[in-house]
């Protein structure tokens, strides 16, 4: 028994049916149309703009993490504060953000998309700038901004008057056309095609080119640069060698030879503070000394660095280093010389430090001092520093703590040599009246001595210089920089800001041996002064015809 269809109603057909063979089927892209479309979809304004905030998106980590490359003891700071959330964030790249893998890849497809989307319009707008400007058009009326008016003129007169009205500005182009009065009789009409504003669509190529200079220079920049950081401790000079830098970073394509050979010498450090402690000026004044003997003297500030033949000398920190001399138990000279302290981050410099004495009693007893460094102190009532009140020196003093045993410094091991590792160390302590160990705390001014504990030796605070901590950069990308950059701005304004006109211009014959003059203009976008621009071309014929009437 078969089911019942009710008649017109369509069913899908069985297994086993096969659809009509007239029935249409789609093309199939394949895979070099997949290729096509995709290419055609990353080379498109839209995704060109997208890929563009996307990467100003991508690059605000920057803004918001320290970077490897331009804070590192910023980074190291960060893994002290946060240990387990700056794994995470260094496995992310956030550390190092515009070298990650995802960084460089929307990088490099927004460099594809610009070069997919310039190139073509490149092309095509250097056709058009040596092609004529465009007929006249057939009908007037459907024009907004148009003009007719009579001249006692000739033809080729007006012809001439209209052409130079145009200037050299336009782009001009002249015609006849052969026409048919309303009495049946052929007349030749004269016609005249202008243009102008070509460079607002050149500016607006430029203005692409120049992005795509800049993503290029920048790009080379990062893969030929050199960036080191050096501390410098006042009367010290540092030579400008990667193995004389605290830290030193390179781009892939780095050669030797970009390093230029120079030595520089920190003369003195002067800082300016207001009463309430705000920083005003810091001064690094620097002797730099080239291979050739000659020397050069320069004051290093915020924002005004030292600039060689190839590098830039930047001021990027500041601190005391306090000088000292150490002596062990055998009245040997186990350490002397500065040691920088870092500052807290406070207002008034209120500094951390480290001394290490590794061969103190020939290296069997070593000794390591941690403690901070007050740049004017402030004592309790009861004598004793409590803290740091201003960020000159006007009163110094450093408070120490002691500690004996291994530093660990022949391990092989890396160690921060600003923080005191206190494994294989004890604090020394002192016996109080009631038999109490308290750790021994040794507070020093400059120029002063004080006994160290057990008949340990001595220390000495011999004086407080400054140190100046230093940027140095190459990189041959930064001029080229600016002049793509300049280049960016100035075919912005030209595209932005020049007008793009069409005039046309049709010359008949009038009656009474009088010339006929219609005329048409038309801008690409909203142009208030269109109608200025006609009234102005067309105006020396009215002039003309009233002086010959």
């Amino acid at each position: 028994m078969s089911a019942y269809r009710p008649e017109g109603l369509k069913t899908a057909p069985d297994q086993g049916e096969q659809p009509p063979s007239n029935a249409p089927v789609g093309p199939r892209l394949g895979l070099r149309g997949w290729l096509r479309w995709m290419w055609r979809q990353l080379t498109s304004m839209r995704v060109a703009l997208m890929l563009l905030l996307l990467l100003a998106a991508v690059a605000l980590p920057g803004a918001f993490f320290p970077q490897r490359p331009v804070d590192p003891n910023g980074v190291i700071q960060y893994y002290r504060d946060h240990p387990e959330t700056a794994e995470v964030l260094d496995a992310l790249h956030l550390f190092d953000v515009y070298s990650s893998p995802w960084f460089s890849a929307v990088y490099l497809l927004l460099f594809a998309s610009l070069i997919g989307c310039i190139v073509p319009r490149t092309i095509a707008h250097a056709r058009n700038l040596r092609a004529e400007p465009t007929r006249v058009p057939r009908r007037f009326s459907r024009f907004d901004v148009r003009s007719e008016l009579r001249t006692g003129l000739s033809p080729a007169e007006t012809e001439r008057t209209l052409m130079a009205a145009l200037g050299r500005r336009y782009v001009r182009r002249t015609g006849v056309e052969d026409r048919t009065t309303a009495s049946g009789s052929q007349v030749q009409v004269r016609t005249i095609s202008a243009e102008r504003g070509r460079g607002r669509e050149t500016g607006n190529v430029l203005f692409h080119l120049a992005l795509v200079g800049l993503l290029v220079v920048t790009a080379w920049g990062q893969l030929v640069h050199y960036r080191g950081q050096i501390v410098v401790v006042e009367g010290r000079t540092f030579v400008n060698a990667p193995l004389d830098y605290d830290s030193f970073d390179t781009g892939a394509w780095f050669a030797g030879e970009s390093v230029e050979p120079f030595r520089l010498r920190l003369d003195d450090f002067s800082s300016v503070f207001t009463d309430d402690a705000q920083p005003r000026d810091f001064t690094a004044s620097v002797t730099l000394l080239t291979p050739d003997g000659a020397e050069r003297e320069q004051d290093i500030r915020l924002n005004h660095p030292l600039e060689t033949d190839s590098t830039r000398v930047y001021l990027s920190g500041n601190g005391y280093a306090p000088e000292v001399t150490i002596t062990d138990a055998e009245g040997e000279v186990a350490f002397a010389g500065s040691t920088m302290f870092l500052p807290s981050g406070d207002l008034f410099y209120t500094s951390n430090g480290v001394i290490m004495a590794p061969d103190a009693n020939g290296g069997e007893l070593q000794y390591g001092f941690s403690g901070v460094l007050l740049p004017t102190v402030l004592e309790s009532p009861e004598g004793d520093p409590v803290g740091s009140v201003y960020p000159e020196a006007l009163d110094p003093v450093m408070v120490l703590n002691l500690y004996t045993g291994d530093l660990g410094l022949d391990d092989g091991l890396p160690q921060n040599l600003y923080t005191l590792d206190t494994t294989n160390m004890e604090p020394v302590a002192a016996t109080g009246p009631d038999g109490s160990q308290t750790p021994v705390q040794l507070v020093l001014r400059p120029g002063e001595t004080v006994e160290l504990p057990d008949g340990l030796g001595t220390i000495t605070f011999d004086g407080l210089p400054r140190f100046a901590a230093l940027d140095v950069r190459y990189d041959p990308s930064i001029p080229w920089m600016g002049v793509f950059a300049g280049l960016a701005f100035v075919s912005l304004m030209a595209s932005l800001f020049l007008p793009r006109r069409r005039v046309w211009a049709r010359i008949a014959p009038g009656p009474g041996g009088t010339t006929v003059v219609t005329a048409a203009a038309l801008a690409r976008g909203d142009d208030p002064g269109l109608r200025r621009e006609l009234d102005r071309v067309l105006s020396p014929l009215g002039q003309m015809t009233k002086e010959n009437s």
